[in-house]
């Protein structure tokens, strides 16, 4: 949920909580007022405590009683912005489980089938390089960079064990270059990658379910979309990458600051 949406249902929440509060909050606590001190020479000349609240209404709209009104507005105010942070994180909840589902639900075959698109890439490896057959930890800055792409886009999924044709190639060569060389060694080693590359607190964001295809193991991760900036920081320089079309791209200073004003503060 974008910026400008968030605002509007923090700013609707609010208003509601005003209104309620002056309709409602403030007669009540008139109401606890009459039957504490109905008895007393004050009161006595309302027949009923409707007479009395109808009365209390009218003068919570006269120009000296406009201050206690505002008081219980912004009362009503903030608890309107408590039940706006508690909607909002439904809604994510909400919109997370659905779209993990929904990725769930896709065969994983047929997956590979619908080739690369802007939700689905391809990685033969995490850490083995085929090409120069030894174990090459600079392949591991490149999942992240794929990572990142996704999470300032729309998310999606990153299969490793696949080449770019779409050919199963397992991860057994990677298994090998962990001390751990199983499925447990290669996601330890996955989310030591998002926490060195990217930082500790998109971890969340994404999550490893490990197939078996032709007897052969793919790890497939979801990635969810972030509702900040997240940047690749390679030494004391952060960058920031963007997966546009089947291909990730890294932004330049200008189409970095376009993209992130759009999505995230318009």
């Amino acid at each position: 949920m974008i910026a400008s949406a968030r605002t509007r249902v923090f700013a609707l929440h609010i208003l509601i909580g005003a209104i309620l509060s002056v309709i409602l909050l403030h007669p009540i606590t008139k109401a606890v007022y009459w039957f504490e001190f109905h008895d007393s020479i004050q009161l006595r000349g309302y027949k009923d405590l409707w007479s009395f609240l109808l009365d209390r209404f009218e003068d919570s709209f006269r120009l000296e009683m406009i201050t206690m009104s505002l008081v219980f507005a912004l009362i009503g105010g903030c608890i309107g912005a408590v039940f706006a942070f508690y909607h909002l994180s439904l809604m994510r909840s909400l919109q997370k489980v659905q779209q993990l589902e929904k990725e769930l639900a896709e065969d994983l075959p047929t997956l590979i089938k619908s080739n690369e698109n802007e939700r689905l890439e391809f990685k033969s490896s995490m850490r083995w390089d085929f090409k120069q057959q030894r174990a090459n930890k600079e392949l591991q800055a490149v999942i992240a960079k794929s990572i990142a792409g996704f999470m300032n886009h729309q998310g999606g999924n990153l299969l490793i064990g696949v080449n770019d044709d779409g050919q199963v190639i397992g991860l057994e060569k990677d298994y090998q270059t962990f001390r751990h060389k199983n499925r447990d060694g290669f996601e330890l080693c996955l989310m030591d990658t998002i926490k060195i590359w990217l930082g500790g607190d998109v971890c969340s964001l994404v999550h490893c379910v490990f197939h078996e295809i032709e007897g052969k193991d793919v790890c497939r991760i979801f990635i969810e979309s972030s509702e900040t900036p997240v940047y690749f920081n390679s030494g004391n320089v952060s960058k920031y990458y963007l997966r546009t079309g089947n291909a990730t791209r890294e932004l330049d200073a200008k189409e970095s600051f376009a993209h992130i004003s759009k999505v995230h503060f318009s």
